[in-house]
């Protein structure tokens, strides 16, 4: 049987039905009722906050917060359109002043946030000081934190030994006052976070209640903060299992975030494999004693592409000895070696005693971010980038473009299953696909070209999206064809150039494309006839 982790946010109804791990936001249709529109909410917030009387459980957990989010979705397969509206809601709570943590999926490509405080019907405006979508976390503050004055921020505990209880807060599904349940510690883990689908950290599970809508909320032992809630198992693949983002996570993003910025995780990009075998432990050199385990590849990417090679062991991290499944004991618990990296930081170096050719060594890494992992990567507030041409529609590959468009072409999915593995990056520093075609009469009878890698446009290696609006927006005055050739394809795709020029203007009124191509923020495309200019949106 299939199944996923993901968030816990909100969901419709038929998100239960689905058999996935999930993020535990509530996500809200506004056509159900349920959610009031903007103005609805705008005109509340502008209304004076009417005094409720505080009763004894308010005030027991009024440091925990309602989050309502408006988002704008990001459309990958009309990336020129603005999106789609959604609406959800989720859990908060407050960790200092006017500083309030939830998950990033709570929050994600957000337009407008609100936080409603217990026993208050009035939202408070708020906007997003830091967000971490590979370890699903962020940060809010109000606009006018006047209201959470007298409010005593919640205190952050340390990691919760296994078969310990815990309560889960928030506001999840079935009601609109706030939730308390319990369970026990039940595993601490190093498990995919579900709301990048890519990124692995450490992991709390709990048998506590954890529903949609919990998402973002305090998981407390003795008064203190231990995890985040954030994910869990949907429909009837398992029963009463939920997951937190422990504290070693929690306070890694804050401090990651101090400084205004978020620099993301650093990886050592390898691949290791157990040594188990007593034989194969001889032939090494290694004593019988259940330590060590083999690099099985170091990308030369990562931050150890230039000093482990295949076949060293690895003995000790930083002064943990490492057992032969990858193991470490940080204060009493068996955790993945791979958690001494989580708590660096970009330019952190990492002390590795190597066992190489009979020999121990040790072996300083300086660490950093392995980047050949995005195209595997949910991406999350950022607008889809894009090329048109004679109406061909040009996008980067991730795992975005990949769902929104339903690839199966076996080129393709290679190429996005493989790609740091086989190290496909170094000639691709991106994998640019012709997604669409739209029909007119100068592409017609070119379909069979659609989901196809693009390799050279007009003899020119094509390497980044860049690549492909630079040599279709540059081609020389004589030039007659514009041929274009896909990876696996042997005929190419042709395209008469004159009528290409004339054909493009018609093309983007006909499926109302307001603009030809969007290279990122950074980069601003323009129209061949047009000055560059800042981008507004």
């Amino acid at each position: 049987m299939k199944s996923s982790i993901s968030p816990l946010c909100g969901k419709s109804p038929s998100w239960a039905a689905a058999l996935s791990l999930t993020v535990l936001a509530l996500q809200l249709s506004p056509s159900s009722g349920q959610v009031p529109t903007d103005a609805d909410i705008a005109a509340a917030s502008a209304a004076p906050s009417i005094e409720v009387p505080t009763s004894r459980t308010n005030k027991k957990y009024e440091a925990v917060v309602r989050i309502e989010n408006s988002a704008l979705v990001p459309d990958y397969r009309t990336p020129w359109n603005a999106g789609r509206d959604s609406r959800g809601s989720g859990t908060g709570f407050l960790i200092g002043k006017n500083r309030f943590m939830t998950n990033a999926h709570v929050v994600s490509d957000s337009q407008l946030v609100y936080i409603k405080k217990v026993g208050d019907a009035k939202p408070y405006r708020a906007r997003i000081v830091a967000i971490a979508h590979d370890c699903d976390l962020a940060m809010l503050e109000l606009e006018d934190p006047s209201a959470f004055e007298n409010v005593t921020p919640l205190e952050f505990g340390t990691l919760p030994q296994l078969d310990t209880t815990v309560k889960t807060i928030g506001y999840p599904i079935g009601g609109e006052r706030i939730s308390v349940t319990s369970g026990v510690v039940s595993r601490i883990d190093f498990l995919t976070y579900s709301h990048s689908a890519a990124d692995l950290h450490l992991t709390v599970q709990v048998d506590a209640a954890i529903n949609p809508g919990n998402s973002g909320g305090p998981v407390v032992q003795d008064g203190k903060v231990v995890g985040v809630a954030f994910q869990g198992y949907s429909g009837a693949v398992a029963q009463n299992t939920g997951y937190m983002i422990p504290t070693p996570v929690i306070e890694r993003f804050l401090t990651d975030v101090e400084d205004g910025n978020y620099d993301h995780y650093v990886d050592l990009a390898i691949s290791e494999f157990k040594i188990l075998n007593p034989a194969q432990r001889k032939a090494l050199g290694l004593p019988n004693d259940g330590m060590g385990i083999m690099v099985s590849d170091a990308a030369k990417a990562g931050s150890a592409g230039s000093k482990l090679e295949l076949g060293d062991v690895l003995l000790e991290i930083d002064g943990y000895p490492i057992a032969s499944n990858g193991l470490v004991n940080i204060n009493g618990e068996n955790v993945n070696m791979n958690e001494i990296v989580e708590r660096k930081f970009a330019g952190d170096k990492i002390r590795l005693k190597v066992w190489r050719d009979g020999k121990s060594f040790e072996q300083g890494i300086e660490l950093k971010r392995y980047l050949p992992y995005l195209i595997s990567v949910k991406k999350y507030d950022a607008k889809p980038r894009y090329v048109t041409y004679g109406g061909l529609v040009f996008q980067p590959l991730d795992r975005n473009l990949m769902a929104a468009h339903s690839i199966d072409d076996p080129t393709v999915r290679y190429y996005f299953n493989y790609y740091t593995t086989d190290k496909l990056y170094e000639e691709h520093p991106e994998v640019v696909v012709l997604t669409t075609i739209l029909p007119d009469a100068v592409n017609t009878h070119l379909g069979g070209f659609a989901d196809s890698i693009v390799e050279e446009i007009n003899g020119r290696k094509i390497k980044t999206l860049n690549d492909v609006h630079d040599a279709l927006n540059n081609l020389p005055e004589d030039e007659e064809f514009i041929v274009i050739k896909m990876i696996g394809n042997g005929r190419p795709l042709v395209l008469e150039a004159a009528r290409v020029a004339s054909a493009n203007k018609r093309i983007m009124e006909k499926y109302n494309v307001q603009r030809d191509a969007f290279l990122g923020e950074d980069e601003v495309a323009k129209k061949p006839d047009e000055p560059a200019k800042p981008d507004a949106s």
